[in-house]
Formats: C-alpha cells, structure tokens, sequence
C-alpha cells in the first residue's frame, strides 16, 4: 500500500476549450466529416476520443479481425505459454479457405513467427485458421476466446465467429470497440513490428511467393507505423492505421468506405485532422529517471524509478490546459527488487482530471543483504556515532 505521496506540479498554458471533447470550440479547426459508415480517433496511450462519427455503428470488421487474432497470440508469447518458434500445421480446413492466402496445403508447416507475418502483411485467411486451430484446438473455439477477450476490453458490441473476417452476419463490431481491441494489440510491442513490415518473402520455392502489405498507409503516408486493412462486398472497405509525429501517436479505426483506396484517403484526412489539433506535452521519456527510493536490506540502499513508457498528455493546440504530474510511490522498499519491477506510478492530471498513468519501474536489480552484510551495515551505522 502507498505510504505517501510526492507530488510535482508542472503547468502549461495553452489555447483550448474542451480537452475531452471530440469537436473543437470554433477557434479550432473546422468540424469534421468522413465519408465512412462510421469512424473514431484515439490517443492509444490513454484511450481518449478526439473525434468520433457514428463510432457505434455495428459494422463488419473483415480482415480486421486478424488484429484481435493476432493480439492473443502476442499476449500468450508475453506469458510464455507458446514460443514462435513452435511449428503450426496446416489442416485441411485451415487449407480450404479462399480469399487472400498464401496457399498453404493440408500438412505443410510454417513457424508461428511466419504464420504471424502472413497474417500481418499478407492478410491470409489460411494462415489465421491453422493459427487459430494451434492456439485453441479449433478456430470455433477460438472465435469463442476472441469475443470473451472483447467483452474483457470494454466493448459491447462485438462478436467473432471465425479468425479471419470473412462475412458472416454474426461475424460484427463498432468503431469504438475497434479501436478498444486494436489499443490492447498495440500494447505488445511485436505487433506493431509485425503490421510495419512492407514486404517479406514467404515462400521462395518451388514458387516465389512476396507478400506485400495491404496497408498502403505504410508507403503513402508518412509516420504510418502500422495495423490492418479489411474489405469485403459487404464491409465495403475498412482501415484501422496508427501513426506518429512530433510526438503525437494517433489511432483511427474508418470502417465502411465505398469506394476504391476511400478507407485509404478517409484515414489520411482523420489523421491530418488529428495532427493539426493536438500536440503532444511530455515530461518523461521512456527510462528516464523520475525518483529515487530507499531499498530495506537490500546490498543497494537507494534504487532508481523509471518511467514505463513517455509520460505527457495528449492537448488541443488551442486547449488552455493545467497540466500537474504527481508522483505516487512508497516511503521505501524491501529487498529483494527485480529490474523492471513496478513500484508506483506517475500520474498527469488536466484540469485536475487524471488523464495518463505510467508505472514507475525499478531501474535496477537489488539483491537482498546477507545476514553478515546486515550485520556489517548495522555495524558502521552504529561506530559512525
């Protein structure tokens, strides 16, 4: 339990009237329409709602559905349970599948790690089935993983039916819970690896196979870092794309577009948007260090807190914020410490609104002391009287 609480205030005056609110006060840019079904703008540091449009629209998610898929293989490697080095076997329904494909046949294997990247860039249907069927037996019961794993998020209107997207009438989400399912995918630092690569070559023989990424964003728009198209007839065209500049990271989910590379220019237009009216105002980077604390029969008698990731607020250009960061740890410590253990938090705060929280990580590692190095401290602190 927090003992107490060292609080540093920071304030920043800017221009803005609304920093929680999706449409500007009119010394802001100009509202904004899409030419979408439905669309939603978000810091995906936070989670915050810059812009929105019909953002609970149930629409047809299609290929990106293979986000969520993805996002549970990402969260099984970070808790160990699988290696991507474990070899995927293609069964005969995984082999049946149409659409976009690397046509993979019943038996042939692939590593996890290529299955991943033919999912990410190559979109392929075949892949997320065999995936699917590697991670829960099944790809009905991982369809039945993936819906639990959206209600978990937060979103209320979704269901899967299939790892991949091809229609189905039950097959459905929203932009927001898009964008909820798409933030938890990005907090695995592999799948924005997976989702930024252009190209790779999967299969050089006995027929050369290249995917390319179906993001176009990817070579068009400039701070593009990655995620995932999908279309069908019935989708129409959708594009969820993340993107950074100047320190701004933005998230936009544009789903239901119906015209040739429309999700592609509907995107770039939100994005731009986003990028005229906010900045980024940040107070640490990621490592940087934030404090140091007393560590209890450790060898170490301090250990540094850094930052877990940059921490800042997302504000309007034209905002008039007051930014405070507080900084909530422990008088002190016990001993043993492990590096990266989490030992408070920073907090920014807007207005007095809390709008960011970052873990404070244990720069280092501190052994616990010996009984005789006790003894020896224990020693020197009482001859030093």
């Amino acid at each position: 339990m927090l003992t107490r609480f060292y609080a540093l205030l920071l304030t920043a005056v800017f221009l803005f009237s609304g920093f929680s609110q999706p449409v500007l006060a009119q010394t802001g840019p100009p509202a904004l329409t899409l030419e979408a079904e439905g669309a939603i703008l978000v810091d995906p540091l936070t989670g915050q709602v810059l812009f929105e449009q019909d953002a609970d629209k149930k629409w047809y998610p299609a290929s990106m559905t293979k986000i969520m898929t993805m996002g549970l293989v990402l969260e099984a490697l970070e808790a160990g349970t699988i290696s991507l080095d474990d070899q995927v076997v293609t069964s005969e329904h995984a082999a049946g599948y149409g659409g976009t494909q690397v046509y993979l046949e019943p038996g042939e294997k692939f590593t996890l790690e290529e299955m991943l990247i033919a999912i990410s860039v190559g979109s392929a249907n075949d892949a997320s089935a065999a995936v699917a069927e590697f991670m829960s037996g099944s790809e009905e019961a991982f369809a039945q993983r993936m819906t639990e794993k959206a209600k978990e998020l937060g979103c209320t209107n979704t269901n899967f039916v299939n790892a991949h997207g091809l229609h189905d009438d039950n097959h459905y989400t929203t932009p927001r819970d898009m964008a909820l399912i798409s933030q938890w995918a990005m907090s695995f630092p592999m799948m924005r690896e997976l989702t930024g690569i252009k190209e790779y070559t999967f299969r050089p023989e006995p027929k050369l196979l290249i995917l390319y990424n179906t993001n176009k964003l990817l070579w068009w728009y400039p701070g593009t870092t990655g995620l995932k198209t999908g279309t069908t007839s019935a989708a129409k065209r959708n594009l969820t794309a993340t993107a950074e500049r100047s320190g701004v990271e933005l998230l936009s989910v544009v789903m239901g577009v119906d015209r040739k590379n429309g999700h592609f220019g509907e995107t770039m237009k939100l994005l731009n948007w986003g990028f005229a009216s906010f900045k980024f105002e940040q107070f640490y980077d990621k490592g940087d260090l934030v404090q140091e604390i007393k560590v209890s029969k450790g060898v170490k008698d301090t250990i540094p807190l850094v930052a877990g990731q940059k921490v800042g607020a997302l504000i309007g250009k034209h905002d008039q914020p007051e930014l405070e960061v507080k900084i909530e740890v422990p008088d002190s410590v016990a001993a043993p410490v492990e590096l990266g253990q989490e030992i408070g938090r920073v907090i920014v705060l807007n207005n007095g609104v809390e709008v960011n929280s970052v873990p404070l990580l244990a720069g280092e590692e501190v052994e616990r002391s010996s009984f005789w190095q006790l003894f020896g401290k224990s020693l020197n602190r009482t001859m030093s009287f």
